[in-house]
């Protein structure tokens, strides 16, 4: 994943993969009557948790799968090892070679895809309503009976290790990935997801046998199925293909909470570019925490979009920059804030000192009702944009069940961003974001720039 513009970014927003309880944000939310849920819910014996959200319209179904094993659980000296273990489980089963698997699946214009994310993995198929039994069977096969084998392991690591190179060609992606060792020095989260060159090349298909037998779990699984079936049909389905899926005895743990208060640090790359990429920002609390939904609205005034304070004082007003925004980014074991920008190597100093001004500026005074307003309108208008496809909605329950949110969501989310006060907003950014102790990543001609040391 790369960390760049807005869109990019709401892509943090899934990274999570085991369920939380209802959280105290909840707490400060104002009751509201019953609205219709997003999906049925029900447990299989093993722990499995299915969600189904039933979407006759289209005769299409998604099935998205989110599974415990995330490379926040990258053993130490081998980052990328849970992403190359979820691309490793549709190239062989017991049953089927990766070949094999590919044809039937494009046989009758399906997808079945898998990728490693920082708190899960996710394995997801897509087909139309007739073929759903061969989806499914699919689908269950490589994940309950992966095999991994040798020579593909070895093409799928070369692939990766050389995806993980022209990734270093994307300033974006060099300084997002500096970024998060900065606000993130002591934690898992401060490792890539793909890895890099090196530790891709210490790991063994030993050692991806070895995390899927320890990672991969029942009762740390989600499924979410949308579109053309019945909530009675999928559960049948599903109870069939991985009901039998037993309970390993070992687990692998969970990761510890993300340190907030790290010591802000700078740090530059010098690249011969005529542009720069710039993140400043913090670790930050996550979705449990009561002051989520203020920081939300913090960050929609901030640098939220064309109407937010920064893209007008900078880049409407002045043109200094060809992007920037805010975003407040919730994971499972913490959350970062950051405020991200491209601009004329030149023109950094006058950017960064503008982003601070807005900072302090924030943290200082109350904000206008109209803007507060402004802000609400926009994120609830837009809140059934993340519906719009069957894929969106089952990514949409992942994300639900992972946070412990409820089904009513939708409804709970639009009562929860009403309730918050221009008050809320200055105390929580006085509590959580001070521009003090925001680190700073660069990549850009520094020379040009005037930021070589």
């Amino acid at each position: 994943m790369t960390l760049g513009r807005p869109t990019r970014l709401l892509v943090c927003i899934l990274a999570a993969a085991l369920a939380l309880p209802p959280a105290a944000a909840w707490s400060q939310v104002p009751a509201g009557p019953p609205a219709r849920p997003l999906a049925s819910r029900f447990t299989l014996p093993n722990g499995l948790v299915v969600l189904v959200a039933e979407r006759p319209a289209l005769p299409i179904v998604v099935v998205r799968v989110a599974l415990g094993g995330g490379a926040v659980l990258d053993p130490p000296g081998k980052a990328g090892l849970a992403n190359l273990t979820a691309l490793m489980l549709p190239r062989g089963t017991r049953t089927r070679s990766g070949p094999e698997i590919d044809r039937a699946i494009e046989f009758v214009g399906g997808s079945l895809d898998a990728e490693g994310g920082r708190d899960w993995s996710e394995l997801s198929v897509s087909v139309l309503r007739r073929d759903l039994a061969l989806g499914l069977e699919l689908l269950a096969d490589v994940l309950l009976r992966p095999t991994f084998p040798a020579e593909e392991f070895e093409r799928k690591r070369e692939e990766v290790q050389a995806s993980v190179r022209r990734s270093e060609e994307d300033p974006e992606t060099v300084a997002a990935r500096l970024f998060r060792r900065l606000i993130f020095p002591s934690h898992a989260y401060a490792r890539p997801v793909p890895g890099t060159e090196d530790s891709l090349a210490r790991i063994t298909r030993e050692d991806v046998a070895a995390f899927y037998a320890a990672t991969y779990r029942p009762e740390t699984t989600v499924v979410a199925v949308v579109g053309d079936v019945t909530a009675g049909e999928a559960r049948g389905a599903l109870a069939a293909r991985l009901g039998a899926w037993s309970i390993p005895p070992v687990s692998a743990g969970t990761p510890s909470m993300a340190p907030l208060g790290t010591p802000a640090r700078t740090e530059l790359v010098q690249r011969e570019l005529t542009q720069a990429s710039v993140f400043l920002g913090e670790a930050t609390v996550t979705r449990p925490h009561p002051d989520y939904y203020p920081l939300v609205l913090a960050g929609q005034i901030l640098g939220g979009g064309s109407s937010s304070r920064l893209y007008g004082r900078i880049r409407e007003e002045r043109g200094l920059a060809y992007s920037v925004y805010a975003q407040l980014a919730p994971a499972r074991h913490g959350g970062m804030f950051l405020v991200g920008f491209q601009s004329e190597n030149a023109r950094v100093r006058e950017v960064l000192a503008l982003v601070r001004e807005e900072l302090v500026r924030l943290r200082r005074e109350r904000v206008a009702e109209e803007e507060l307003a402004r802000a609400k309108a926009y994120l609830i208008g837009s809140f059934p944009m993340r519906m719009d496809t069957n894929a969106e909605l089952a990514s949409l329950l992942l994300v639900v069940e992972e946070f412990g949110l409820g089904l009513d969501y939708p409804a709970r989310y639009r009562r929860a961003i009403e309730a918050v006060t221009a008050e809320d907003v200055l105390r929580a950014v006085q509590a959580h974001w001070d521009p003090d102790a925001m680190s700073l990543a660069i990549v850009a001609n520094v020379r040009e720039a005037g930021l070589a040391p």
